[in-house]
């Protein structure tokens, strides 16, 4: 099947012709990205003439990277030499003149040819990739990094190998809220740009005995944050999925580039919501935010945290703000922040306790099943069926 990433709305009817085939048309870089991550059927990316060169050339690198075998091919209004040499560097086979459809169809030919090529001497796939969940909230305070770090150390207690990647890169505090002393941190990473691989990144984490988690911590140093460019961390993701089951993703309340690369490649983004005003509001925002960016809303589930707390402001009213339902509640509990200061995750300190048990099943039915895997009980829920703890 073949994608045109096109602002025109009548470019798929244009182009259909030279095209052949298939054809789903997008308009935006984002949704390309989510397509290709959902849908290997995919073998051709077609790029209009009016998007972006830069942005067109970050799709191919990702491609070449992601999907080998996929072909890219740049529509321009004219053809310029300078054009036409970051193109084919980033990974781009055919640059080719938008109102030329014969040269159009050449290259669909050539390049369905050379996929059908490459497919017979790629590595086999058969083993699933990672999934990467970012954990996010609009607003500071709202218990987010306590939910990742808990949630990260119970999927790891599973036995899937677990990423907890820190990517609040000022401020950051997941490594003091497991008691840990890394070595390294994410800005050890800019060294390795443009080459990092699975050793590579073993060699910057940090590992939670208790759990088995492993931990990618933010620099000590916040002026360091500055100094890691926000291809680190796409690298670093892709990396990642390879060596790793999940990947969680702790966030600063704030759409960072950090951030919102994280966001272009999660296969779940977690936002995380408490029964304060301010919060819910910010979190709106955030969300007309990913809906304005083409962030998948079937991607998306709303966490609500403290939810038990006796403030005026109900679930139904959180709902109702947010427009979108709650696919989870976790209580309040004076245990937790007792939990932070002795550095032991709550979900292994407490199992039993209420908010370990939600947390628990925050992972098993947004996560674990989620993903494809089957819980003891041998029950596997549907994707579309989102599941409320209260």
């Amino acid at each position: 099947m073949t994608i045109i990433w096109d602002h025109d709305p009548e470019a798929a009817e244009t182009y259909r012709i030279a095209l052949g085939g298939d054809v789903v048309q997008l308009q935006a870089g984002p949704r390309v990205s989510r397509a290709l991550e959902q849908d290997a059927s995919h073998d051709l990316v077609v790029i209009g003439p009016d998007i972006p060169l830069d942005d067109a050339c970050e799709v191919a690198e990702r491609a070449r990277v992601d999907h080998p075998a996929l072909g890219v091919i740049l529509l321009r209004h004219r053809l310029e030499v300078g054009a036409l040499a970051q193109a084919l560097r980033s990974g781009v086979r055919e640059v080719v003149q938008a109102d030329d459809q014969r040269a159009l169809a050449d290259a669909v030919r050539r390049s369905a040819a050379l996929t059908v090529q490459l497919s017979g001497h790629l590595p086999g796939s058969g083993g699933a990739e990672g999934k990467v969940i970012t954990v996010f909230s609009a607003k500071g305070g709202v218990g987010k990094t306590t939910l990742s770090t808990n949630l990260a150390a119970y999927l790891a207690s599973t036995g899937a190998t677990t990423l907890l990647v820190d990517l609040d890169l000022m401020f950051g505090d997941v490594a003091i809220s497991l008691q840990l002393q890394p070595h390294s941190s994410i800005h050890d990473l800019v060294a390795m740009r443009g080459h990092l691989d699975a050793q590579g990144l073993e060699s910057v984490v940090t590992v939670h005995e208790d759990s088995g988690l492993h931990v990618l911590a933010a620099p000590a140093d916040p002026s360091d944050a500055d100094r890691v460019p926000s291809e680190v961390v796409l690298e670093l993701l892709r990396v990642a999925r390879s060596t790793y089951t999940y990947i969680v993703v702790d966030t600063p309340p704030s759409f960072t580039e950090h951030v919102l690369a994280a966001f272009d490649v999660s296969d779940l983004n977690l936002l995380i919501a408490t029964l304060d005003i301010p919060a819910v509001k910010n979190l709106r925002v955030a969300i007309n935010t990913l809906d304005a960016l083409g962030a998948a809303r079937e991607a998306r589930r709303v966490v609500l945290n403290r939810a038990d707390t006796k403030v005026g402001l109900s679930a139904n009213d959180v709902e109702t703000a947010l427009k979108q339902q709650i696919a989870a509640s976790v209580p309040n509990s004076l245990t937790v922040p007792a939990s932070v200061n002795r550095g032991v995750p709550i979900v292994l300190h407490e199992p039993r306790g209420p908010v370990a048990l939600a947390i628990r099943e925050l992972g098993d039915h947004e996560i674990r099943q989620r993903f494809g895997e089957v819980l003891p009980n041998g029950t596997k829920r549907s994707f579309s069926l989102l599941r409320s703890i209260r």
